[in-house]
């Protein structure tokens, strides 16, 4: 008999469903779907929570019955998903009540700012992250305060908040429940006990029955009648999944991912906090919960994305020729801070620039510059890591952009580190579909080693001087966007 697991990939602005063969250990089979982004007001980022369920469903029955894949034959589910997005629903309908407010969504700033400092020491204290409009809290506290049926649901006790995963979960087991990597997201979760902690509810004034029961990546979610009767096995953040894919599973491995946003993660020996930095769960399994310290740029390949639609280049894959075609990148700096800087800077009141112009300037260079600022950015977090004490042994990368060879030599040189680029390129669907084989005793984290054993490494090759002179010239670029230069700000 055949036999498969269903992985359910839903990321900031697309979704795939795959079908994975256990036996061969492969991907037999995909569909995927983009869904809209919406953007009503300057530094608003919305989605239609329902379009999502929808193609979810929709592109899961595909590839099941395109390859006549029965009851039996379809083992378990497992699914990862874009983290710190907030859904609100009607507990009796599961019907969402308003847009979807999203991970890079600032609409929440203001807020965050007027919070008194011992209010977000505390929270750093707690739940590992710092008082930010990225995380999941405020934007629930908005939702609260501004959409009335919200207030009416929650004095009946109808009232559902989750992240996507959580809204997955609902629509197609009819359990309210999330992982312990998405709740630890939220600024809600204790990152010690791993349970909503009540202080944190009354700061941000959100109802506790709102809220899922928190389980462990490798649990038993509930049974989707609507997916062949099948039990989802396994949940899990995108970021902390695609660890799992890579095989980034041991202390001291680091994992870089590069889509919509840039997230680098590395998993820590024991739970402790990182001055500009995050600390999360990266995976709870087999009753043992480990940590790691995450630094998170807000536009990566959205910003590469942002150049195509300026009609900067014709295809995404043209953009490592073009940026190789180049000596260096003659002076000119990108920083793609479109929703504001993520780690190590966090202002989220800045937006997006380009320095370094000149009448001389061509899109080969502005291309540059925007590959550049990915390694930039990674190696100011991977700073801050060195700084705290972490040794960072194997870096991975996976991704989008992790097809750009460019990219990936220039992060080794701006690392002065080798990196090691995934064998797998869907490494964030990967992770989930072995989540839910460890749940069902298919895999063990040895075999998962394995399966992901990659050979294509990137070394460096810069000289000291020549990185120094590179980096130095993001810094300033980074100063002048923040005000810090030329007379402009404090």
């Amino acid at each position: 008999m055949r036999r498969f697991i269903l992985g359910l990939d839903e990321g900031t602005t697309s979704l795939r469903s795959f079908l994975y063969d256990v036996d061969t250990h492969k991907i037999v089979d995909k569909e995927g779907r983009n869904f809209k982004q919406f953007y009503p007001k300057s530094g608003w980022v919305e989605q239609d929570a329902e379009e999502i369920f929808r193609k979810i469903l929709q592109t899961s029955k595909i590839v099941l019955k395109r390859n006549n894949v029965s009851k039996e034959e379809l083992l378990g589910i497992g699914i990862t998903n874009q983290r710190e997005t907030v859904v609100a629903w009607d507990r009796k309908t599961g019907k969402p009540i308003c847009p979807a407010i999203v991970w890079q969504c600032r609409r929440t700033t203001n807020m965050i700012k007027s919070m008194p400092q011992v209010t977000k020491q505390k929270i750093k204290e707690k739940t590992g992250l710092i008082a930010n409009p990225y995380f999941s809290a405020s934007k629930m506290k908005w939702i609260m305060e501004n959409v009335k049926e919200a207030r009416t649901l929650a004095k009946k006790n109808e009232l559902c908040f989750g992240t996507i995963d959580s809204f997955l979960a609902f629509r197609l087991c009819g359990n309210h429940v999330t992982d312990t990597t998405n709740a630890s997201r939220t600024c809600l979760m204790n990152i010690q006990t791993l349970e909503w902690d009540d202080e944190l509810l009354k700061i941000f004034k959100i109802p506790k029955n709102s809220l899922p029961k928190i389980l462990p990546c490798d649990a038993d979610f509930g049974v989707s009648k609507k997916l062949l009767g099948s039990h989802i096995v396994g949940m899990i953040g995108d970021q902390q999944s695609s660890m799992i894919g890579q095989g980034a599973i041991e202390i001291g491995n680091s994992k870089v991912t590069f889509g919509t946003g840039g997230f680098i993660l590395t998993n820590i020996n024991s739970l402790q906090s990182v001055p500009n930095l995050l600390t999360t769960v990266a995976r709870t399994l087999g009753g043992k919960t480990e940590y790691a310290i995450e630094g998170s740029i807000y536009s990566a390949c959205s910003a590469l994305n942002w150049l195509g639609k300026m009609k900067m280049f014709d295809d995404v894959s043209e953009t490592s020729k073009m940026a190789s075609s180049l000596k260096d990148n003659e002076g000119v700096y990108f920083v793609p801070a479109f929703t504001g800087l993520g780690a190590p800077y966090w202002k989220d009141d800045v937006r997006a620039e380009i320095v370094g112009l000149t009448f001389d300037t061509t899109p080969k260079q502005i291309v540059r510059a925007c590959l550049e600022s990915m390694a930039y950015n990674t190696k100011a977090i991977v700073d801050e890591m060195k700084l705290s004490g972490q040794r960072l042994r194997k870096i991975s990368v996976d991704g989008g952009a992790s097809k750009n060879d460019f990219l990936l030599q220039f992060l080794a040189d701006m690392l002065d580190h080798e990196v090691v680029k995934s064998v797998e390129s869907e490494a964030t669907v990967m992770g989930a579909i072995y989540v839910a084989m460890l749940s069902l005793g298919l895999v063990d984290k040895k075999q998962i080693k394995e399966l992901t054993q990659s050979n294509k490494i990137f070394a460096p090759k810069m000289t000291d001087g020549e990185r120094k002179r590179l980096y130095d010239g993001w810094k300033r670029a980074v100063k002048l966007l923040k005000g810090e230069e030329n007379g402009r700000g404090n």
